[in-house]
């Protein structure tokens, strides 16, 4: 299978071990990443609350691009690049006189053709069968907390493929692969986002009610699909607890890294290694 894949920013740049994870994954399972020659920031931080008309011409011209390049599809792994991607996509799509504005700005053709899709998506469309067939560990030792975060699953009239507020797609894969997913209260709440650049406190404050729910429900680790939360529940979880007392010591994994241990590949080659808090033992066992 051959797909179009932006990175985005976060991605070639302080998430680089998430990337690292998802190719290795993606690879095992036969998937071939095509990224984007040339492409941009989507804008997805500010753009929106900047310049309306911006907002859609950065997202435009990475679809025009995999537009011009045949990819019917492309992997965005990023929920905001992601969402960002779609709402073009689909304002294009619906607007004749807006797919004529945004060709003339980004000096391609667009028409809203490309599906963007995230990893979650791409593992459902693998299929059970193939994940069983590459599986040669079961994973036993975790029972992760599935971690969404707000931008995953919202807004949901958007992104249309999972519940928006009780969703479960993310267990669904790990329990065919063995894992135990637990049972918990804040897999769609904020993590604080971006906010760990300007208000770090709140951010501080939102990562801790997470890791201690998790904790309380039975949790030995939590699994994330979205750069902006791993770093605010990995890198900032030593300042959660030197803030508040208390020690979680809750690894914090990629989907794509806890798929990949169910492949056999090694801490090292899903980047698993270059965490903030180790693993404890749990991505070894058993290899």
């Amino acid at each position: 299978m051959n797909i179009g894949y932006y990175p985005g920013c976060a991605l070639h740049g302080s998430s680089n071990d998430y990337e690292q994870s998802v190719r290795a994954c993606l690879g095992a399972l036969g998937v071939q990443l095509c990224e984007l020659d040339d492409w941009i920031c989507c804008g997805a931080t500010a753009a929106h609350s900047l310049n309306h008309k911006l907002a859609v011409a950065l997202p435009a011209r990475n679809l025009a691009i995999a537009e011009r390049d045949g990819f019917a599809e492309m992997l965005a792994p990023c929920p905001m690049c992601s969402a960002q991607l779609i709402k073009a996509s689909r304002a294009i799509a619906a607007d004749s006189k807006l797919r004529d504005e945004m060709s003339d700005i980004v000096e391609l053709k667009v028409q809203g053709r490309t599906q963007v899709v995230n990893l979650i998506q791409v593992l459902q469309k693998a299929g059970s069968e193939a994940l069983r067939t590459k599986q040669v560990r079961a994973l036993t030792e975790f029972k992760p907390a599935c971690y969404y975060g707000c931008l995953l699953t919202r807004p949901p009239e958007t992104l249309r493929f999972d519940d928006a507020e009780h969703p479960t797609s993310m267990e669904t894969i790990l329990r065919e692969l063995g894992a135990a997913p637990v049972e918990w209260n804040y897999k769609t709440e904020c993590c604080g986002a971006g906010m760990t650049m300007c208000n770090e406190q709140t951010v501080l404050e939102l990562s801790h009610r997470i890791l201690s729910d998790a904790a309380a429900h039975g949790a030995n680790c939590l699994v994330v699909a979205c750069p902006m939360c791993h770093v605010n529940l990995d890198m900032k979880q030593a300042d959660v607890e030197r803030r508040f007392g208390v020690v979680h010591n809750l690894p914090v994994f990629y989907l794509s890294d806890l798929v990949g241990l169910a492949f056999g590949l090694q801490e090292s080659e899903l980047g698993i290694d270059r965490h903030f808090v180790a693993a404890s033992g749990l991505a070894s066992r058993g290899q």
